[in-house]
């Protein structure tokens, strides 16, 4: 059987990584009929927009894609082309998978925190307006004055159907992942009305799985302080839009840092797989930045497609090239001008050589 999938290369290093990443998921052996579609600054040069209308109708024809690090201007500029693909094709849930591997350097171990972030509503919705503005002044106006007349507004909406299907998808998640527990994080204490209705809607979700899977709720602040001091405790995060940007990044460096931390964005019918660290446009074209990110979120694809055999063999042989610490590009080793450390491509040449190793020890067994 073979799948469809839309492949964004991205910008900055993305296009180098995607080579490799679908060199890797290809020597899986899974069949796949690779759609490339570009979006973002490079493409933005040429067509006027970092986010062209074939990419989304790609999108929606295939069901799946995965996608290099796209360029996010900071302050000016165009909005995320990552936010703007998440609320066109409505990727409300976020899932970030946090796991510690073996090799990885980081101050903790056997690290294993599930977080599903809401996609599409919160101050991420882009609902702003600059200071002067006419929006601005009305808003300003209705507060009665309690804002600054010199402000730029932002809106927070946080929705009972966005908050109930975001709590619904990591229940779900707990459930098929065979967890003990879900954890809500908001500020509930100082915005009762919108992170209180989060809360409140969450409750009601929670009864559904009552003795199945264990509720609970942290604010956001005291998480922080949680998770680094006793991330044991926690299982399975749901939050809003941004705090979940936030604390994803967080969890990711409790396990290594961005370079290992996939993710993936659901839909109720297609998936978008990719990695959370930037496009590091500074390294663009020098074979340099690990691909290692993107590769688990290609395992996370793999999972999704039903190809679990592949998903195993590919997360195996990653695990084993951590483990091994030698065909490992530089920010992998214990010093950073380490002159052993190899490219993105020859790293991805050496979780192929793993795979094909461990598939023949598989079939001499």
């Amino acid at each position: 059987m073979s799948h469809n999938v839309t492949l964004i290369p991205g910008d900055g290093t993305g296009p180098e990584i995607m080579s490799t990443v679908r060199r890797v998921i290809d020597a899986t052996g899974v069949k796949i009929n690779w759609e490339v579609q570009e979006a973002g600054v490079d493409i933005m040069a040429k067509v006027g927009t970092p986010l062209p209308d074939a990419v989304l109708e790609s999108c929606r024809r295939n069901k799946v894609a995965i996608k290099g690090p796209i360029t996010t201007p900071i302050g000016t500029g165009f909005r995320s082309v990552n936010v703007a693909l998440r609320k066109e094709l409505d990727l409300y849930a976020c899932y970030r998978p946090c796991k510690s591997y073996k090799g990885v350097r980081s101050r903790y171990e056997k690290i294993d925190l599930l977080l599903v972030r809401e996609n599409t509503e919160d101050l991420y919705a882009g609902i702003e307006w600059p200071a002067g503005a006419p929006e601005s002044k009305e808003v300003i106006k209705l507060s009665k004055n309690k804002i600054r007349e010199d402000s730029a507004i932002s809106i927070k909406p946080i929705s009972r159907t966005g908050t109930r299907r975001i709590v619904k998808f990591a229940f779900d998640i707990a459930v098929k992942e065979k967890r003990r527990k879900v954890t809500a994080v908001t500020k509930a204490n100082i915005m009762k009305c919108t992170d209180g209705l989060f809360y409140e809607v969450a409750r009601e979700v929670a009864k559904e799985y009552q003795g199945k899977i264990e509720y609970e709720e942290v604010l956001v602040d005291a998480m922080c302080m949680q998770l680094v001091q006793k991330p044991e405790l926690y299982d399975v995060l749901v939050l809003p839009n941004l705090y979940g940007d936030i604390l994803s990044d967080l969890c990711a460096g409790l396990v290594g840092g961005l370079g290992v931390a996939p993710g993936a964005n659901f839909g109720d019918t297609i998936a978008v797989f990719e990695a959370i660290h930037g496009s590091a446009p500074k390294y663009k074209g020098m074979n340099k930045v690990n691909p290692s990110a993107c590769l688990l979120s290609g395992k996370l694809m793999l999972e999704h497609l039903g190809e679990h055999e592949a998903a195993k063999k590919l997360e195996a042989a990653i695990k084993s090239i951590f483990a091994e610490g030698k065909n490992v590009t530089y920010d992998m080793k214990p010093f950073r001008d380490d002159p052993t450390a190899v490219g993105t491509s020859q790293m991805g040449d050496a979780i192929i050589r793993k795979m094909e190793e461990m598939s023949t020890v598989s079939a001499s067994a």
